[in-house]
């Protein structure tokens, strides 16, 4: 099923020259002439051979879509996509040229034939798991995937062989070590192993973490240090990503203290092959008995506007959105879906991939490289495959309109093209006219264009617009920049925005003041939402989730905007918003003013505010990139951007920095990071610029070593505190056990373990600190319940606590050497939590307890992995407390897991916090009642043990 996306005319006649010298000469005058254009007055002729084509000539990711452009054409050369993201010198583009391929002809794309219409998963399905096995059982040898190449050809992947392929992998990261609720890092490209990585990685029960990959050997160590950071925060346990990238990646592994190993898909199943046939049954999923409250993702956001939140999203959570998604766009058995977004990015994963995958209609993939490269081959992805549906952020549809020939598209049909989506980033009318008006004569419809809006917090989307014969533009009045209010006009200096329609099916979206108060219609306010789609929470970070969180349940998503006509029209993020002199100003609108000025690098401008107490009000800083050198030049443009600010917005920028080519900081996907942009100019490191790849290098090895050095220091720490710990145990456990065997009352045996356990923690040197002992004041028989997730709980729990609790313990543990002996006589009550009903076998026995005026101490969790989070709460507990009608009193752990995590006999030294909660009373027996009982149990001890609620 190989076609080509090439057109005649794409490429050039001329063959290069064999001459090295001549062949050097000939790309340093091509490259010259770019820059000479780009750069009015600059001298073509200085530029060498080792110059870099970023830092000291400026040229971005789209200005090397042109130069490798002209180099095709001058010298008859096909360059790879490779060439783009790799080159760096003019150098490299010699030895890519010497490497490449001379120009040849290639076929239009023919049409190829249609599907037979889909069928989508049942709704009755709770994990993406169910959905994939559906599939694979009622449509094994479907088409699910066309993975389309640079040079035309595709790889198809059937949901049987994705099944297949996933299992192998859940097998091999079974032979890692890989456990249930641990996290996997998949730093890979597009690529086919991609796929069986991430359900193979939920098949083992683990949470997948994908990451963007590094493009740019010049950038490496700015990459490195971000995704420290990531992988940190994470806890990532196995890192796969591709042999280009090994190097960095064990660099990486010295630097996260979780890191086990880092590993290709190809090196992981060595020892397991990859089962691809299709004449033996499918295999069964190696972990079962997950349910829609279990992680099925974690999404790190792009950090534009801040430092990376990893958004923890659950399987219920993408299967709500996926589901309102279908809804919102009527998706219909016969379509079909083409993206080149990246896999790592929450609209190309979850929008276009998870999405049809649930709705079973195939999905054309490309790299995000293979459409940069040569934008034309999206759309003729869309002709050769007569697709229905895609999806773009806004820049990509100005890229086509400026980057794409008219004979590039000799013969493209858009016709069936039904929803072309358009978010991601601001949606600007004009670039939405440009796209419609150019591609219009290829049977692209103005009713196809649907702007939306989603963020990773809603899982990938939130809002959509109807379909309707063009976009709904809202033209209001210039005064909205200081009243709030989006009054409509038609003046010529009237503010445009495009909406970006409601809320999806089942959820909600509102605009509110400071106070969460709903403001009235076309008020600006902050936008905030809710509903199924909503994130558990920022994973390992329950401050920032509560700093979002408002008391009735709604998110704030940070972006600001109004409502007309129960229509979302965005205007700007509320973090991002400079205050000067009690005027907002919006970071974007003062940027789009300065990217149109002459000899500003178009993409590279960054607008802030920094806060200045002296005056009560923000300075407003300009940062914009140019490649002008000469004194004159750089001062008359920055007198051009004073005036053209000021005339715009009528407040002049306190202060203008003009940059050498990289000073402003940006995403993996070209998003502006005007917070690390502002912060590098707070503390003087704006002009640091970009050091050499080997310094780079040196630097990484330098952090490897020494993250090798704090290695192996806790690992000499933690063996000595170990083994302090286990003397003392040798001394005490067996003088427990005896005194256990000689007591003859329960309530005599477990004031002996509260005492020895208090002992323990006192010799440890592990403080604990209690907050809410006033709850227990005056407490008769309760039910107490916590996060479980340490073994250290048991102990620290009695150590706290002076109520003489009865503990519900795993009937497993009685069968343990001591553990056997102290149970029965402590009065302890064996459970089995295993009950598929959800009944813990014993609950009688605590019900009985509760009713003889005893308390009772239940981890609703039944066990502990050694991934953070809190597993999901059996309802056992909380039925006993319901029908016995004694309240729940609710305790938040945090420490213990660092102390002493699952799997591992290496202790450390740390600090525990306890935090008891108010007593929770029963409102009633019925179902509603239980639930509702443990929901807010379980939201108290989530909020206060410090890991997220997965």
């Amino acid at each position: 099923m190989a076609r080509s996306l090439v057109t005649p005319a794409m490429l050039p006649s001329k063959p290069p020259t064999d001459d090295h010298t001549i062949l050097e000469q000939r790309i340093l005058h091509i490259v010259g002439q770019l820059v000479a254009e780009l750069r009015p007055g600059s001298a073509a002729a200085g530029i060498s051979a080792s110059d870099s084509l970023d830092r000291e000539l400026g040229l971005g990711s789209l200005e090397r879509v042109e130069l490798l452009a002209r180099i095709e054409r001058e010298l008859g050369i096909r360059l790879t996509d490779h060439a783009m993201a790799s080159a760096d010198t003019p150098a490299d583009l010699v030895r890519a040229v010497i490497s490449g391929k001379p120009a040849a002809v290639d076929a239009l794309p023919s049409r190829l034939p249609a599907l037979d219409a889909a069928s989508a998963a049942p709704d009755s399905a709770t994990t993406l798991i169910e959905v994939l096995h559906w599939h694979a059982r009622h449509a094994p040898h479907r088409p699910h995937i066309f993975l389309r190449h640079e040079d035309g050809h595709e790889n198809t992947i059937t949901y049987a062989q994705l099944w297949r392929q996933s299992i192998t992998i859940a097998q091999a990261l079974h032979v890692r070590g890989i456990r249930q609720r641990d996290t996997v890092t998949l730093m890979l490209r597009t690529e086919p192993a991609f796929f069986p990585c991430f359900f193979g990685t939920l098949l083992a029960g683990a949470i997948p973490v994908p990451i963007y990959p590094p493009f740019r050997a010049d950038q490496i160590e700015d990459y490195a240090q971000r995704q420290a950071g990531i992988l940190t925060n994470a806890g990532t346990r196995l890192m796969i990503t591709f042999a280009a990238v090994e190097r960095l990646a064990s660099l990486l592994k010295s630097q996260i203290p979780t890191l086990s190993a880092v590993t290709t898909p190809d090196e992981l199943v060595r020892a397991v092959p990859l089962d691809t046939t299709t004449d033996t049954p499918l295999p069964p999923a190696p972990i079962q008995g997950l349910s829609d409250q279990d992680p099925a993702l974690i999404q790190y956001t792009s950090g534009s506007t801040g430092e990376p939140k990893g958004v923890l999203l659950t399987h219920g959570n993408l299967l709500a959105n996926i589901r309102a998604i279908r809804d919102g766009l009527d998706i219909q058995p016969d379509d079909v879906a083409v993206s080149w977004l990246p896999l790592y990015h929450d609209m190309g994963l979850i929008g276009a991939w998870l999405s049809s995958m649930y709705t079973g209609i195939p999905v054309v993939i490309l790299s995000p490289l293979t459409f940069l490269s040569r934008p034309a081959r999206w759309l003729w992805a869309i002709h050769a495959h007569q697709a229905t549906v895609s999806v773009a952020p806004n820049f990509a549809f100005d890229l086509c309109v400026n980057k794409i020939r008219n004979d590039e598209i000799d013969g493209l049909d858009l016709g069936t093209l039904k929803v072309l989506l358009n978010g991601s980033e601001a949606v600007l009318a004009p670039t939405l006219t440009r796209f419609l008006d150019r591609f219009a004569s290829h049977g692209l419809r103005r009713d196809v264009m649907r702007p939306v809006y989603g963020l990773a917090e809603s899982s990938v989307g939130l809002a959509i617009t109807p379909r309707r014969e063009s976009v709904l533009i809202d033209r209001i009045a210039p005064d909205f920049r200081t009243n709030g209010r989006a009054i409509p006009s038609e003046t010529n200096d009237a503010l445009s925005f495009v909406s970006c329609g409601s809320a999806l099916p089942h959820h909600e979206i509102r605009v509110v003041d400071a106070n969460d108060i709903p403001l009235d219609n076309r008020h600006e306010g902050r936008v905030q939402f809710r509903g199924p789609s909503m994130m558990s929470g920022y994973y390992r970070n329950a401050s920032a989730t509560r700093a979002i969180t408002t008391h009735d349940g709604w998110l704030d998503s940070g972006d600001l905007g109004y409502l007309a006509d129960g229509e979302l029209f965005l205007t700007g993020r509320r973090k991002d918003v400079i205050i000067k002199g009690g005027r907002n100003l919006y970071p974007h609108e003062v940027e789009a003013i300065v990217a149109d000025i002459k000899g500003v690098r178009k993409g590279c401008v960054a607008a802030f505010g920094v806060a200045d107490p002296s005056l009560g009000t923000e300075q407003f800083i300009l940062v914009a990139e140019t490649r002008a050198t000469d004194p004159a030049v750089r001062t008359r443009l920055e007198q051009d951007i004073r005036e053209q600010v000021t005339d715009a917005l009528g407040v002049p920028p306190d202060s203008i920095v003009l940059g050498q080519p990289g000073v402003v900081r940006k995403t993996s996907s070209g998003k502006v990071r005007r917070g690390s942009t502002r912060d590098a100019f707070v503390t003087g490191t704006l002009d640091r610029g970009v050091h050499s790849l080997a310094h780079q290098w040196a630097s990484l090895a330098w952090h490897a070593i020494r993250g090798r050095l704090r290695g192996l220091a806790d690992l000499v720490l933690g063996t000595c505190y170990t083994a302090y710990i286990l003397s003392l145990m040798a001394v005490t456990v067996p003088l427990l056990w005896g005194l256990v065997l000689l007591g003859r009352q329960p309530n005599t045996v477990r004031r002996l373990l509260q005492r020895a356990a208090k002992c323990m923690i006192g010799f440890s040197g592990c403080r604990v600190s209690t907050t809410g002992l006033e709850h227990l004041r005056e407490l008769g028989p309760a039910i107490f319940v916590a996060n479980h997730a340490s073994f250290v709980d048991v102990v620290v729990v009695l150590a706290t606590l002076s109520t003489n609790l009865r503990f519900a313990a795993k009937g497993q543990l009685t069968t343990y050497p001591v553990l056997g002996t102290i149970i029965p006589r402590a009065g302890y009550i064996p459970i089995d939590k295993s009950n598929q009903a959800d009944r813990m076998e014993g609950a009688k026995d605590v019900v009985a307890a509760l009713a003889n005026g005893e308390s009772m101490f239940v981890f609703p969790e039944g066990t502990f992995v050694r991934a953070p989070g809190l597993l999901p709460f059996r309802l056992g507990a909380f039925r006993a407390a319901a029908e016995t009608g004694y309240p729940v009193v609710p305790l938040a752990l945090a420490g213990t897991r660092q102390i002493l995590p699952a799997d591992t006999l290496l202790m450390r030294h740390g600090h525990i916090t306890v935090t008891i909660g108010h007593p929770l009373q029963p409102r009633g027996h019925t179902w509603k009642d239980i639930v509702r009982l443990k929901e807010d149990a379980r939201q108290f001890i989530a909020t206060h043990a410090g890991e997220h609620a997965g």
